[in-house]
């Protein structure tokens, strides 16, 4: 089997779970484009329309939700490591 990475897999290798991104979208409501926020809680290869790509799962910040992206969309807010919990 040929072993080509997946599409945005060197992307999504700057990622690790738990670490927090923004991506953009654009707001019908407001005309114009709106930042969002949330913790990748999953990074995969899938098959989507006969091509290897790099998704990742995102647990959205303001709505609770779980979404997936193409990781080139993603950008880099802090890693995990980062975040410091005093106890």
């Amino acid at each position: 089997m040929d072993d080509k990475k997946a599409f945005g897999e060197l992307h999504s290798n700057s990622f690790d779970v738990g670490d927090i991104v923004e991506w953009s979208s654009w707001s019908e409501f407001q005309e114009r484009w709106t930042q969002n926020y949330g913790v990748i809680i999953e990074l995969k290869n899938e098959v989507r329309h006969n091509s290897l790509v790099s998704i990742a799962k995102v647990l959205t910040v303001n709505t609770n939700t779980e979404m997936e992206h193409f990781t080139m969309s993603l950008r880099l807010v802090s890693k995990s490591k980062d975040v410091k919990i005093d106890s």
